[in-house]
């Protein structure tokens, strides 16, 4: 019966293997070349067959090789996959999370499910709103907080960039309504701060038809025909349409999507964070074609984001 595999063998093998070389797997591995040759040696011996074809110039997969390497590369990746799962279920804890409503209904949910299966004993609370206030709160009230901010603007991680983006329902021409009626959030909401002032500083007639904390209630009010409001590209309704210059709607800005954490962070939370820094830290969608004249306000360079 032949020995088991060691996975410090297999693991000098496949570099030498992918390398070519014992001398570069070495260098790959942060061994010495005689350390590395000395374990494929070892390797050869329990397995009593050469491995390798040597020569002056390369070092060539025997027959017997080329049949190992593949097991070789899935024992150590269910090895690697072993470890993290244990480590995975290492990290437990409670973490409370505040996000922008949009996000906590549309983005994060699938990102959450993916955190839960390999985070099993890390129990997320999540509470949706205005994040202007739960900045402040960071610490008392929430571990992180997912929040938004002007371009270029704002303290915590910068995540992604975010286009704010007019909308109405598909069947109505509210925007041609004198005065306008719009649908936004309350107070403190940074998108109901741009559309007014924006609206006033192109001097368009508007009037509030319809105030709410709910994203859900708010974009129901405008896919009635009822009023326009504002949302996100990167979480754009599909039952609205964009408006852009053409339809009469001023420019609007770009928001800094940015992760805020507490001083004192604990572990579960730590790995949460470092999680959804990774998933988010991409482009958001594409903006959605608002026809000729759909265009931005100007907006600070996107500040640098280190891989």
């Amino acid at each position: 019966m032949l020995p088991p595999l060691d996975p410090d063998l297999l693991q000098a093998f496949v570099a030498v293997a992918d390398q070519r070389s014992f001398t570069r797997a070495a260098a790959s591995l942060n061994r010495t070349q005689s350390a590395v040759s000395m374990q494929i040696k070892r390797l050869e011996e329990r397995l009593d067959t050469a491995l390798f074809a040597r020569s002056r110039s390369r070092v060539d997969l025997s027959e017997a090789g080329e049949s190992l390497l593949g097991y070789a590369r899935r024992i150590l990746a269910l090895n690697e996959e072993a470890v993290d799962r244990l480590r995975a279920h290492a990290v437990e804890g409670r973490v409370r999370l505040g996000v922008m409503d949009d996000y906590g209904a549309c983005i994060l949910p699938p990102l959450l499910a993916r955190f839960a299966h390999g985070h099993p004993q890390v129990h997320v609370e999540m509470e949706t709103g205005l994040t202007s206030g739960m900045i402040d709160r960071v610490g008392e009230a929430y571990d992180l907080c997912i929040a938004m901010h002007p371009a270029g603007a704002g303290d915590g991680e910068f995540l992604r960039r975010e286009q704010a983006v007019w909308a109405a329902g598909d069947t109505h021409a509210v925007e041609r309504a004198d005065p306008l009626p719009v649908a936004l959030y309350p107070q403190g909401c940074l998108f109901r701060k741009w559309a007014t002032e924006a609206l006033d500083a192109a001097g368009r007639p508007w009037r509030l038809a319809f105030v709410s904390h709910s994203l859900a209630a708010v974009e129901a009010i405008a896919a009635q025909g009822l009023a326009v409001t504002v949302v996100k590209a990167g979480t754009f309704p599909e039952r609205l349409r964009p408006l852009g210059e053409a339809d009469g709607m001023p420019p609007l800005p770009m928001a800094d999507i940015r992760l805020h954490r507490a001083a004192s962070l604990p572990k579960a939370a730590g790995v949460l964070g470092d999680f959804l820094a990774a998933a988010l830290a991409r482009p958001a969608a594409p903006y959605p074609s608002a026809g000729p004249g759909w265009v931005t306000a100007p907006y600070a360079a996107s500040p640098t984001v280190s891989a």
